[in-house]
Parts: structure tokens; sequence; C-alpha cells
């Protein structure tokens, strides 16, 4: 006799496929995590609960997949800043304090990016170019725009787009990153809402009054 009753619990691999978003988002904390070489497709296949080659079926390569997560990321970034890229109300100033306010809150949601660049960002590698080409300089570029625009009016003195970005970039945006040690730093949750809001605000205050005092 057969028994028929129903399992409980997470339905076989092959009956619960990933979303690509679910994929994706699993792929880029992996090699967030883990570092390319580190990163395993088996392993994510087993994390996801889904069969041992559905990874590969659907991007053919971790590099494939590396590729993948990465311009999803990168894509999901710029679609949130460019609002505020595009909003030059209140000139130059404003819209450069808008834009590091909303490029520090939109890396607090996304602390994973950031330690993608930190472990690509060592050494030259074909990933890097793919990296800094594809997505870093051209966000660079236009989240730094309201700055050049100062600096060729004359308003501020020339700056060093390398040093704008780390303290921005890096630097702002580290607590999210490194969160373990920012909430022993503390006081309060780095993470809260307000916190993360209060954080951002500062630091435009920050480097605009720093600029407007050269």
């Amino acid at each position: 006799m057969t028994n028929s009753t129903p399992r409980i619990g997470r339905p076989p691999a092959d009956l619960a496929p990933a979303t690509l978003d679910e994929i994706l988002g699993a792929a880029l904390q992996m090699f967030a995590d883990k570092g390319y070489d580190g990163a395993s497709v088996a392993a994510l296949n087993r994390q996801l609960g889904v069969s041992h080659n559905l990874i590969h079926q659907r991007f053919g390569s971790k590099e494939k997949l590396w590729f993948a997560a990465v311009d999803r990321a990168f894509g999901a970034i710029a679609a949130e800043l460019r609002s505020e890229l595009e909003d030059t109300s209140g000139g130059p100033w404003e819209q450069f304090r808008r834009v590091i306010v909303r490029f520090v809150r939109v890396n607090a949601r996304r602390p994973e990016v950031l330690r993608l660049l930190t472990v690509e960002g060592v050494a030259e590698t074909p990933r890097l170019q793919y990296l800094y080409e594809r997505h870093v300089d051209p966000l660079l570029a236009a989240t730094t725009a309201p700055m050049r625009r100062l600096m060729d009016e004359g308003a501020i003195a020339p700056v060093s787009l390398r040093t704008l970005y780390f303290l921005i970039a890096h630097g702002a945006s580290a607590p999210y990153g490194l969160i373990g040690l920012a909430r022993r730093i503390g006081p309060g949750d780095p993470q809260d809402p307000q916190a993360v809001t209060d954080h951002a605000n500062l630091v435009a205050d920050l480097i605009l009054d720093g600029l407007r005092n050269r």
C-alpha cells in the first residue's frame, strides 16, 4: 500500500523553482560574502532549494551569473538615484546634497553591493574593468555632475573625484557593510530608518560645508 500522505515542508526542488530576482539576489550576496573564486554555484542551488543544474541551465556559467547579478544590482541603484540626478531644482548645491543623501540611503539598503566592490576592487581583473567601465564610472560622473558645475563656475576649488568618491561610497556607506562594528560603536541601531536618514544628512552637511570652506 502506497503512503499518499503529503510531506510537510519545502516542496521538491524541481517543483519549486526560484524566481530570477531570488537567484540574482542570492548570487550577489554570495559573491559579496565569498568573492568570485570562493563562490559555488552548487552551494547556491542548495541554498535556493532548486535542482542541481537549474542555475547552469539559466545562465550557462558562474561568470555569466556574476555579470547578471552585478547588472541587476547596479541597475537598481541607478534607478533609485535617477530622480535626484534629473532634478536640478534649487541649484547645484542643493542637488548635490540630495544626491549624497539618497546615495547613502540607497546603499544602506544594499550593503552587499559595496562589499562586492571591496572584494573586486583589490586587484586588476576583467571583472573589475567591467564593473568600473559599465557601472562605477557612469554613476560617478552622474552623481558628481553638480559639483563639477560648481568647480566650472569657480564657486569651489578643484576637488579630487577619487577622494570624494571614497568619502561618500566607501566612507559614508561603511556602517552598513560593517554592520557588526557599527552596532558596537552605537548608540542605537544603525539600520533604523531614522538613524540612516540622520547619518545621511550629517554626511551631506559635512561634505558640503567642507567644499564651501575650501
